[in-house]
């Protein structure tokens, strides 16, 4: 009867340390915490669709335009539910305008390196700040009604004719390869994010230098990728690479130069040999014949502005199964 017992309990145990085939483990690779963390994939709401942004080439056009509201000019600034006056042509009641902001970025701060010359090459940023609907044509001005608020929206700020975002459909908890050398498929960068921040997590709109001339659409995934040499052009990280890793009881302790590690035997890692490391997954939400918007739905570190992107297709497939 103890045999019995103590067989049952190895079976159990057998089964428990073997991952299931649905795990989704590739094959011949070891999970660890490490190095196949479970992403669990946040789905990007209607907020985020609509909220996000975006850089064209192709400029919006900007005949149409806030020019107050109800309170002004007291009030400057106008939210949900505000009655706006609007300035332009071709208003018809009932009728629904995007509202969009041309913007720059006031700080004039380089997150990378060339980020500014970038950005102009990609095309024009634009805020999403929200939507409204027109109620009143019977003045020179049309009178709307913002039905939908990102942020609080300001005279000058355009007024497109609305249009309906393809949702994302839900992604169920994948496992993220965080050392997945490069697979060659489409790659870019992230040129800048959403309110100009640098620092990124989990929910945050970015911007990436790759777009439907690519062959990029709406619903596939990215893997935001980093170097160590990324790092070590960064001023603040690379001061790191400059720090003494010894401990006093090394009979051989590592002397650190620039660009490498030299260890006292004579063996050398260079900074570019070390291999990237994967930071998060970006779900793309809008695209332009050179650009896409992208949501972060999963970060296991901080995702940087410059941090490189790589399609990544196996997390884009398993959505579509």
């Amino acid at each position: 009867m103890k045999k019995t017992g103590l067989l049952l309990i190895l079976l159990a145990t057998s089964a428990w340390a073997q991952p299931a085939a649905s795990d989704g483990v590739p094959a011949g690779v070891v999970p660890t915490s490490r190095s196949l963390p479970i992403e669990r994939i946040q789905t990007p709401s209607n907020t985020d669709l609509y909220c996000a942004g975006f850089i064209s080439k192709q400029l919006e056009p900007n005949v149409n335009y806030i020019g107050g509201g109800l309170q002004s000019p007291s009030s400057t600034r106008f939210a949900n539910g505000d009655i706006v006056y609007l300035y332009g042509s071709g208003y018809q009641v009932g009728s629904q305008y995007t509202i969009l902001r041309e913007s720059r970025d006031p700080n004039r701060y380089e997150s990378f390196t060339g980020q500014h010359s970038a950005i102009a090459a990609a095309g024009q940023p634009y805020a999403e700040m929200g939507r409204l609907r027109i109620i009143d044509t019977r003045s020179k001005m049309a009178i709307g009604q913002i039905e939908f608020s990102c942020d609080t929206v300001a005279p000058g700020d355009l007024a497109v004719p609305f249009v309906e975002k393809p949702k994302v459909a839900f992604h169920p908890p994948a496992h993220f390869d965080v050392f997945i050398p490069s697979t060659g498929k489409t790659s870019g960068r992230i040129l800048m994010a959403r309110d100009f921040d640098s620092v990124l997590g989990t929910g945050m709109k970015v911007y990436m230098n790759v777009g439907s001339n690519q062959g990029v659409k709406v619903g596939d995934y990215f893997r935001a990728v980093r170097s160590y040499m990324a790092d070590l052009k960064d001023p603040v990280d690379s001061l790191s690479f400059r720090a003494s890793t010894a401990e006093d009881t090394q009979k051989t302790p590592p002397v650190v130069e620039p660009n490498m590690l030299t260890y006292s035997r004579g063996e050398k890692i260079r900074v570019e040999d070390m291999p990237r490391r994967g930071v998060g997954e970006i779900v793309v939400i809008g695209v332009t014949p050179t650009t896409a918007t992208g949501m972060i739905v999963y970060a296991l570190e901080d995702v940087h502005v410059g941090d490189a992107v790589e399609l990544d297709e196996q997390t884009t497939q398993a959505q579509l199964q």
